[in-house]
């Protein structure tokens, strides 16, 4: 942002002044002049003096541009606040949106997941007392071969 005095700063009052923009009129007379002549020194006098206005409106102008750049800039500043807040909002929003729309996504896989976790209980309690039916069977060949061998010694 651009102040007040600024000009100072980047030296261009300082190159100003030595046209004679510092406010007070110069005393240093032009080259061809003659400064014995009343009329030619009133001249050269007025001639400074519009100078030193004009430099002077110039300055003024150039400062008020300055301002409004300024205030352009501070009102783009909050724009872009409200821009920043509004958007904050709305993403917000719509992140809560698809948190709640991934909730009955969640809750239906859950539900599927439940149902498989449940089948393969069942599974394997089948597997179980399959293999405890496969183990009577197992015993019971056993106990017959032993028979049977036994009836064969005698």
């Amino acid at each position: 942002f651009w102040r007040k005095g600024q000009w100072q700063r980047l030296g261009y009052e300082e190159n100003l002044e030595s046209f004679g923009a510092s406010g007070e009129t110069s005393s240093t007379p032009l080259p061809n002049s003659d400064t014995t002549g009343g009329e030619s020194n009133s001249k050269s006098s007025s001639y400074f003096i519009a100078l030193d206005s004009s430099i002077e409106n110039l300055q003024e102008r150039a400062q008020q541009i300055i301002d409004k750049m300024n205030e352009k800039r501070k009102e783009d500043q909050v724009l872009m606040n409200n821009f920043r807040e509004s958007l904050l909002m709305k993403v917000s929003s719509l992140a809560e949106k698809l948190e709640e729309s991934m909730f009955p996504v969640y809750d239906h896989h859950n539900k599927l997941i439940q149902d498989k976790i449940q089948e393969l209980y069942q599974i394997m309690e089948r597997i179980k007392q399959i293999e405890t039916e496969l183990r009577k069977v197992c015993h019971t060949v056993e106990m017959l071969y032993k028979d049977l061998c036994e009836q064969s010694e005698l």
